[in-house]
């Protein structure tokens, strides 16, 4: 039997459908859903909850004239499912495949990528200014979820809106959740704003009026009626007073009212915006039931929703039990995510330590701020934010942390490769866009004993820590019940002879890759030197000049850029001890990496033994030769 869905070309074929059958497209899109992550994982829950809110908008609106913008967009699963990508579908997240964000590459009906909170209002706006320069008609519609609304960036979106363009549709998908639940003051406004009987009777009263009647008499009623219910409530609605006009709350899951109110606001001469509620993970009982699991996850059993178990720790849970471990042994140590709390495993901290833990939302400027003033009255505060999303609090690591030499310590979970999420989720900037800031301290272990060992390093120093860990498990080693302080600035020896003719500096999770290329070396008559090296900043400068002096070649590995990475950090110590030695830096190229499989993106760029190997042996030869006399 065919389904609508096969039928599904673009999202002209949609307009095509009668009410019932897209009732029936939203049932066999939830499948599709369901059944495709089933084997390549990826953002279930909220793509399950918009399934109707986005089949209503490619009913009402036209992409690709029409522009859609989905904040963080990992939940446009079904706007891809609709804009001519099912065939593509089974792809999502592997490599070569589809990507698991918007992305303006990828089709026309992207008209903005993104894969970061609080990105949608203020290129919407920006979107329609253009549009209003340039004298267009399209209309432009930003979807975000109410978590959106705890970025400050989002505010300042809203506080621009009403000056700047005359139309824009802003769609507040309210779902109380983000990754974990909404927190905070606006998650509260919304759901005083869901709940109020009064609000809702008159509300529906005047919706009803409008069904019924119809006409500009009607109309006029229904508003008045509503702006009654609204001042009932409260002097007026937040957004009303940043110059947007209020409609809500509605039925995100009601697709004949959903295409009847954006039919009404099309015709809306002001910027609008429209409350919608939804059920995250609504149609597969697994996604109702553990929202948070199901937020975004890897490959799962269709019927159960059950997931393969791990063996061992991940170095987020390490990283949280060893930060558990230290809150009890000393009262300061405090905790603090942004919206974070099972991607970081702070969720087990807070089982422990509920007064000692920290969700300020979707807000990483204020989160380093706020970490900022609790270290200056002489807490220790460990921020856990990865390392994509740290990028956002810059300005506050260098202006509030760093210049006052604050004792903060950044946790940046996923600093590396992020796989199959791809390049807004690949953490692999964050050595270079620290570096260069003045106090502060950058490390990365080598394994899980060695990230607690840093933690306690990173308590007991008095000043701005970074700290990188990657995504997923480690190699597995056994963490000690106590940990010990490491000395900030000197790499650990690990392999050595005196006829080294190759020292490997390795930086964080290339650790075994170090060892296969030293293997490899000493295989082929080449004694190497195995260094972990732990600092990003202060590198062990003696030990890098000891070595460069009596080898031949030294070699640096990082899960990072080489722009500016720990490589480059070596380059400069050579270059100011006037040492010439050769350096093979492995490491990411100067190009944002797509999503893939890690193993598979590491053998394409470079960044594994064998072609650490090829240039070694090629700057040996060439030094051979020169040695000979043999020209190159």
């Amino acid at each position: 039997m065919t389904q609508i869905l096969d039928t599904i070309q673009s999202p002209a074929d949609v307009k095509k459908l009668t009410m019932a059958e897209l009732q029936q497209l939203a049932g066999e899109i939830r499948e599709e859903l369901i059944n495709v992550l089933s084997r390549t994982g990826g953002h279930l829950g909220p793509n399950l909850g918009v399934v109707e809110l986005t089949i209503a908008m490619h009913y009402v609106f036209n992409t690709p004239q029409d522009h859609f913008l989905f904040d963080v967009s990992h939940q446009a699963y079904v706007h891809k499912l609709l804009t001519g990508r099912r065939d593509r579908f089974h792809t999502i997240r592997t490599p070569g495949g589809l990507n698991g964000f918007m992305l303006r590459t990828e089709s026309e009906h992207d008209a903005y990528g993104a894969g970061h909170a609080g990105t949608a209002l203020s290129a919407a706006l920006g979107m329609a200014a253009a549009r209003d320069r340039l004298g267009g008609k399209e209309h432009v519609v930003a979807l975000a979820g109410d978590a959106a609304f705890t970025c400050g960036i989002t505010y300042e979106a809203l506080n621009n809106i009403a000056s700047q363009t005359k139309r824009l549709i802003i769609v507040l998908n309210d779902n109380k959740w983000s990754i974990d639940k909404n927190v905070g003051a606006i998650a509260s406004y919304f759901n005083k704003l869901v709940t109020n009987p009064h609000y809702h009777r008159i509300y529906e009263r005047a919706a009803k009026l409008v069904e019924r009647v119809g006409g500009k008499s009607a109309a006029q009623v229904a508003r008045k009626a509503e702006e009654a219910a609204k001042s009932m409530l409260w002097p007026s609605v937040i957004f009303e007073e940043f110059g947007l006009k209020y409609y809500g709350p509605a039925d995100g899951h009601d697709i004949p009212s959903l295409i009847r109110t954006f039919e009404f606001l099309k015709q809306l001469d002001r910027p609008v915006l429209l409350h919608v509620l939804t059920q995250k993970g609504r149609g597969f009982e697994p996604a109702e039931e553990k929202i948070k699991k199901f937020h975004g996850l890897g490959p799962y059993d269709p019927e159960t929703g059950e997931t393969k178990p791990l063996t061992q720790r991940t170095y987020s849970e390490v990283f949280a039990d060893s930060l558990t471990a230290l809150a009890k042994q000393n009262d300061k140590v405090l905790a603090i995510t942004a919206a974070m709390p099972n991607g970081t495993a702070l969720d087990r901290f807070r089982a422990v330590h509920p007064t000692k833990y920290y969700d300020v939302g979707i807000a990483e400027e204020h989160a380093m701020l706020f970490a900022a003033g609790l270290a200056a009255k002489g807490m220790k505060p460990f921020v856990a934010i990865y390392s994509t999303f740290m990028q956002r609090a810059f300005d506050q690591i260098v202006h509030d942390v760093c210049l006052q030499n604050l004792p903060v310590v950044m946790c940046m979970d996923r600093g590396g490769l992020s796989g199959d999420d791809g390049p807004t989720h690949h953490g692999l900037f964050d050595i270079s866009y620290l570096r260069g800031i003045p106090n502060l301290v950058h490390m990365s272990p080598s394994n899980e004993d060695e990230l607690a060992d840093m933690l306690y390093t990173a308590l007991l120093h008095n000043g701005p820590v970074a700290l990188r860990y990657p995504r997923g498990i480690g190699p597995g080693a056994e963490v000690k019940a106590q940990p010990v302080a490491l000395e900030i600035g000197h790499a650990e020896l690990l392999e050595h002879s005196a006829q080294d003719r190759v020292a490997i500096f390795s930086l964080g999770n290339m650790l075994p890759t170090a060892r296969k290329l030293a293997q490899a070396l000493d295989a082929g008559g080449v004694p190497a030197a195995v260094i972990n090296a732990r600092f990003a900043k202060p590198i062990d400068a003696a030990m890098v000049r000891d070595f460069a002096a009596r080898c031949e070649v030294l070699v640096t590995m990082e899960d990072h850029a080489l722009a500016g990475g720990f490589g480059s950090a070596v380059l400069e110590e050579l270059s100011r001890a006037g040492l010439a030695t050769p350096v093979v830096r492995i490491g990411w190229p100067d190009q944002f990496i797509e999503h893939g499989k890690p193993d598979d993106l590491r053998r394409k760029y470079g960044l594994t033994a064998e072609a650490a190997l090829e240039q070694v042996r090629q700057i040996l030869d060439s030094r051979a030769r020169q040695a000979l006399g043999i020209s190159v």
